[in-house]
């Protein structure tokens, strides 16, 4: 809300309906008490004239002027607090508000101040009048000391209100947005702030000096009255911008923290939008913001998990083209073995089950040695290490997933079996399909040779087999770890391959 005063917005609404009543109360009581004390040390001691401190004005000073002040606080406090209970009861309710509830919500502050201007306005006629009645020639001092003292007063009790009221508009604006045309903005508001601070102030020294020509003073009442009424408008004109550049800077700090948070990683952020000018404008817009880019990064993800995350990242940075470039890569091929007669066996549902615990492990071990999983396919999956992105070992990669998704599945998963088949070589890496739709992938040798390795595993006890060239181009500490266990010419190919297997007792090194 911007201050630690006005608590927090999922608050409690009893304790929000205390809170916001105190924050109206006791400033607004304080200020038009500080206001009435300085009116009367005004008029007493520091402006020229005749002076209201003799026996004729006793009555009036010390009964008339205390019972008026006092008068007038009671009623403000009544009579506002009821006019405020009626407009927002709403808010005190719970309720979410209807058109005509926003708009008193945002009317409120006018409301206020408008009420302390009456009053101000009706104290400037009772104790004018009353003045007048027993010397006329003290007249212009009370009038002017109470109009420019009712002006000032009526512009600290607007402000003061806008900032109480901030959870109640808070709740309106959330409700229905920012209405259009119904505040002053940034600018009306800093030149309502300097009218009323500086610029009211300013014109009643000129009175004074107008009144001087008119009803010479002595030059030293006159040197006084300046000074003083001088130092009371550069104390309040400073008092009234600070508040009204802290209730600008309010939002902006909420936002640049915000910012900062989403900098962070925070995309959860929101900002309270509780301004109805341009910088309500710009909270609003910051949680437009912010909703755009969690939901950016919820499509990134979805997609990410589709088509790989490495995939998805390579295509938010380039644009993606058809075609692909030659790349050294190694292919593992996993398939379950005897994937009809579970089919068969089980209910869907527990298929389902199966199959998922089943890629957890496959994707997860490839995850961890940087792979990428190309396809799901039925109840196999082909994953490639070297593309897109460049790995320094990717046969060495690729032969140590399938010992550690080997072992993983006769722990994890020991209801299913699965073959598993590794190639290295030389293949062509990118995107394939039409203008409209493609995807990444790899073609090549390397690919069918790991298919048909992986139709050879599911008769080799171990079931896990690779081709030599994937074994002889992996590191010497992976390479060392298998061995050729015999020759065979794969199905669909002419020149014989050399088949190797893990070591026994060779078990996958954690990463």
């Amino acid at each position: 809300m911007g201050s630690w005063l006005l608590g927090s917005p999922d608050e409690n609404t009893r304790i929000q309906r205390i809170r916001v009543q105190a924050l109206l109360t006791v400033p607004l009581v304080v200020t038009n008490l500080v206001g009435a004390g300085v009116a009367i040390a005004l008029v007493s001691v520091v402006l020229p004239g005749p002076s209201t401190l003799t026996r004729e004005f006793a009555l009036v000073n010390f009964v008339a002027v205390p019972v008026c002040v006092v008068l007038a606080v009671l009623v403000g406090i009544t009579w506002g607090t009821r006019r405020l209970t009626r407009d927002l009861r709403w808010a005190t309710r719970d309720l979410v508000p209807n058109e005509a509830d926003r708009r008193a919500a945002f009317a409120a502050p006018g409301r206020l101040t408008r009420l302390q201007a009456s009053l101000w306005a009706a104290c400037f006629v009772i104790i004018t009048a009353l003045y007048g009645l027993i010397d006329l020639d003290v007249v212009p001092k009370i009038a002017f000391t109470i109009a420019l003292t009712g002006v000032t007063v009526s512009a600290f009790c607007n402000l003061l209100a806008q900032f109480a009221l901030r959870p109640v508009a808070a709740r309106a604006l959330e409700a229905g947005g920012i209405p259009r045309g119904r505040s002053l903005g940034v600018t009306g508001r800093t030149v309502v702030a300097w009218l009323l601070g500086t610029g009211v102030p300013v014109v009643g020294l000129m009175l004074i000096a107008i009144f001087t020509f008119i009803r010479p003073a002595e030059p030293a009442n006159l040197a006084v009255a300046i000074l003083a009424l001088g130092g009371v408008i550069l104390l309040v004109g400073l008092l009234l911008v600070v508040v009204s550049v802290r209730a600008t800077t309010a939002p902006l700090r909420s936002v640049q923290r915000a910012m900062q948070q989403v900098e962070r990683g925070d995309l959860d952020t929101a900002v309270v939008v509780y301004d109805a000018t341009e910088l309500g404008v710009l909270q609003n817009g910051f949680n437009r913001m912010a909703e755009g880019l969690r939901e950016r990064e919820r499509i990134r993800d979805l997609f990410g998990r589709h088509v790989g995350h490495e995939v998805a990242r390579n295509a938010v940075e380039r644009n993606p083209e058809l075609g692909g470039e030659e790349r050294d890569v190694a292919v593992l091929f996993v398939d379950i073995v005897g994937s009809t007669r579970l089919a068969a066996q089980n209910s869907p549902a527990a298929v389902v089950d199966l199959l998922n615990r089943f890629f957890l492990v496959v994707v997860d071990e490839i995850d961890r040695r940087r792979g990428f999983v190309n396809k799901f396919e039925g109840d196999g999956a082909l994953a490639v290490f070297g593309a897109p992105n460049t790995m320094p070992d990717p046969a060495g990669s690729a032969l140590a997933a399938g010992r550690a998704i080997r072992d993983r599945l006769a722990r994890d998963v020991p209801e299913c079996t699965a073959g598993i088949g590794i190639a290295a070589g030389r293949a062509v890496a990118g995107n394939v399909g039409a203008h409209q739709r493609f995807e990444y992938t790899v073609i090549g040798d390397p690919v069918n040779e790991a298919a048909r390795l992986c139709e050879q595993a599911k008769s080799v006890p171990g079931h896990l087999v690779a081709s030599s060239r994937a074994v002889d181009a992996a590191d010497g500490d992976e390479r060392a770890l298998w061995h050729t266990a015999k020759t065979v010419t794969l199905r669909g190919r002419l020149e014989p391959t050399d088949l190797a297997v893990p070591l026994e007792g060779a078990a996958h090194n954690e990463v």
